[in-house]
């Protein structure tokens, strides 16, 4: 049986409000125009949203009549202290192409000693692999309307901050991509809960992130949530802000239980710590 997870969360910096595990609608994330963060860019008003793309992607578009924002996720591989063109079509027909100005953040190193296989793969185990992030980039470019939640999430667990986003890892020795989420230390069994409300487009079994649940929220905006003992959700289920989705676990590469959460815009991992309180 499903069941939820109570949180309150109060942020004065946002006004964002979690209660119950709800959280109220409205919010924009923390702006962060750096590689891996949000570019947040005020578009003007207009009775309908305008259509705004990023490399041929879609970007989320929140707001009302009175304003609308672009919400647009950075990639990690964007080049520090560069720019990035987004193009935005008005619904009378105005197309406008804009550029927003990306930082530079210098993220931190992290090695970590894991079993050799995990690392150097068989060739079995790396067309395991190639055929999983294939089938996982499919779910992370879908594009569904509308958005069916806040963009202020709720921690999905009670846990420590344990490992942040970007760390560059090093595995046994080894450079490999940066850290795509974030790592919540919590005891094996712990309660997670769906950040906000969506509808569960995968649940899985994956090489190096275990047990798995991708969870749409519209508007190219996904929740994924790794390393898991237990799933209580399928694919297809509708799920609340707050509804426990599963438990904390220690499946594929890990060193111990925890949760790893990430969260995708227009296709890329972004920083989870922007729009959690």
């Amino acid at each position: 049986m499903k069941r939820r997870y109570f949180l309150k969360i109060v942020s004065a910096a946002t006004g964002w409000l979690a209660v119950a595990g709800r959280v109220l609608a409205g919010a924009l994330p923390e702006s962060s125009a750096v590689p891996g963060g949000v570019a947040i860019k005020y578009l003007g008003a207009s009775d309908t949203p305008p259509r705004v793309e990023l490399g041929g992607r879609r970007v989320l578009v929140t707001g009302d009549k009175t304003g609308w924002n672009a919400v647009v996720g950075v990639s990690l591989k964007t080049r520090a202290d560069s720019s990035i063109r987004i193009d935005v079509a008005w619904p009378d027909g105005k197309n406008k192409a804009l550029t927003l100005p990306i930082g530079n953040k210098q993220y931190a190193t992290q090695e970590l000693t894991v079993k050799p296989g995990q690392v150097n793969l068989s060739a079995e185990n790396l067309a395991r692999h190639r055929r999983e992030s294939a089938h996982l980039g499919k779910i992370r470019s879908a594009y569904s309307e509308p958005l069916l939640g806040s963009l202020a999430l709720v921690q999905p667990c009670e846990g420590r901050r344990s490992s942040s986003f970007g760390l560059r890892r090093i595995f046994n020795g080894e450079s490999r991509n940066p850290h795509s989420g974030m790592d919540l230390a919590a005891p094996a069994g712990t309660p997670i809960v769906a950040a906000a409300a969506g509808r569960v487009v995968d649940v899985g079994n994956y090489f190096f992130s275990g047990n798995i649940i991708v969870i749409d929220h519209g508007l190219g905006f996904l929740t994924l949530y790794a390393h898991l003992s237990a799933f209580d959700v399928a694919v297809g289920d509708a799920v609340e802000s707050g509804m426990q989705i599963g438990r904390v676990g220690a499946t594929g590469r890990v060193t111990g239980p925890h949760l790893h959460f990430s969260v995708y815009l227009n296709a890329v991992p972004v920083d989870p710590a922007l729009f959690l309180s």
